[in-house]
């Protein structure tokens, strides 16, 4: 017990001497800082912090010691870095974010546009998010709607973005980045399935049921109660309560939302049809403007990250040392570049926080390349 206690305090000694060392390089680190602030050197000197590793693990003696030596030296690189990015943020010398800062987006004398058909789940976002008496106007591709944004034709689109059941909508995060569009809000809309019929139906009267295949298999214990009913795939729920509308026939029926009920003037049979009643989609807001409103809380980024060993863990670490709180990531395959990935990441926080503005520093400096896709 004697020899574990005598150890350990050589440990603790050996400790003391690794944090004094550690202190005296961080000052010097912050002398580094202000040398590239005065000359305007960069931060991030790729070649000379390869050349710095390699030097320090030659130092080592046994392939372990050489790893952790070299992952070692690692961080306390990426924590210089940190320093020094602070620093040309404090002096201005880090400069000033594209994007202006708005009371909140204009909402009067404005056109939108939304893609899908009208009475879908994506006409619901934007009249609740515009409000009923919004110029609006439909396309049938989420391309075709960030097109109109881009030529000016429209100054809002509404895009789907992720469903918490069926996961994110992978193309639109795609078009994030081959347009140069921004996102400046978002809504969620509940996904509540119901059965619709003309006015004055009755379940009785029913014989065939019209929806979106997925949305028919979503309610599917309910609809199993009624095994009379011949269950029929249409392209689009908004689409099948449209034709039963337009039919006028009370032995059909429709599986839709509750506003496809109110744009087509037809009755609610049954609610809540579907089995998971927490099934939402989360649309995004998005303009050809780098606005952002001043009360704005979430930040969406997009980056490449750099090709070897801890690379995405360092770019993240900006967001960590921020004390800034992440609250979502995905990756996206690079068209062209086998197994090569883009990064998509939300964090909490705003353009105008020093915090912000650190941690994007550091990113864009350590990434390939870096997007601000958005603040809302």
């Amino acid at each position: 017990m004697n020899e574990l206690l005598d150890l350990r305090d050589k440990i603790d000694e050996i400790d003391r001497q690794i944090v004094e060392l550690f202190e005296e390089r961080m000052k010097i680190s912050e002398n580094v800082a202000r040398y590239k602030i005065a000359n305007g050197r960069k931060v991030f000197d790729k070649e000379r912090e390869h050349a710095k590793l390699d030097a320090v693990q030659a130092m080592a003696n046994g392939d372990f010691n050489r790893h952790c030596v070299k992952e070692l030296f690692g961080q306390i690189m990426s924590m210089s870095r940190k320093i020094q990015y602070q620093m040309l943020a404090q002096s201005g010398a880090a400069g000033r974010l594209p994007f202006i800062a708005v009371d909140d987006i204009e909402r009067e004398n404005i056109r939108v546009v939304y893609q899908g058909v009208e009475g879908a789940y994506s006409h619901a976002a934007m009249r609740t998010y515009f409000g009923k008496d919004v110029n609006c106007f439909n396309v049938r591709k989420w391309r075709d709607a960030m097109e109109a944004i881009a030529e000016g034709a429209a100054d809002y689109a509404v895009l789907p973005i992720e469903n918490s059941s069926a996961g994110i909508v992978a193309d639109n995060y795609d078009l994030l980045v081959n347009f140069e569009n921004y996102i400046v809000g978002e809504q969620v809309i509940k996904c509540e399935h119901a059965l619709l019929g003309l006015p004055g139906t009755k379940l009785s009267d029913i014989r065939k049921v019209y929806s979106h295949q997925q949305a028919l298999s979503q309610c599917e214990e309910y609809l199993d109660r009624h095994r009379e009913w011949q269950l029929i795939p249409y392209d689009n729920t908004a689409r099948a309560a449209k034709k039963v509308a337009q039919d006028g026939d009370r032995t059909q029926a429709a599986v839709a939302s509750k506003f496809a009920a109110e744009i087509f003037g037809l009755e609610v049979l049954a609610e809540d049809i579907y089995y998971n009643s927490e099934n939402s989609t989360r649309f995004i807001i998005v303009t050809n403007q780098r606005i952002f409103r001043k009360d704005a809380q979430k930040i969406s980024i997009c980056f490449e990250g750099p090709h070897y060993s801890g690379g995405l863990y360092n770019i993240l670490s900006h967001v960590i040392y921020n004390n800034l709180n992440m609250n979502k990531i995905e990756s996206r395959p690079i068209p062209g570049r086998n197994w090569e990935y883009r990064f998509f990441v939300d964090f909490d926080g705003n353009l105008n926080d020093s915090a912000v503005k650190n941690a994007l520093r550091g990113i864009r400096e350590e990434a390939i390349n870096m997007k601000i896709l958005g603040n809302y």
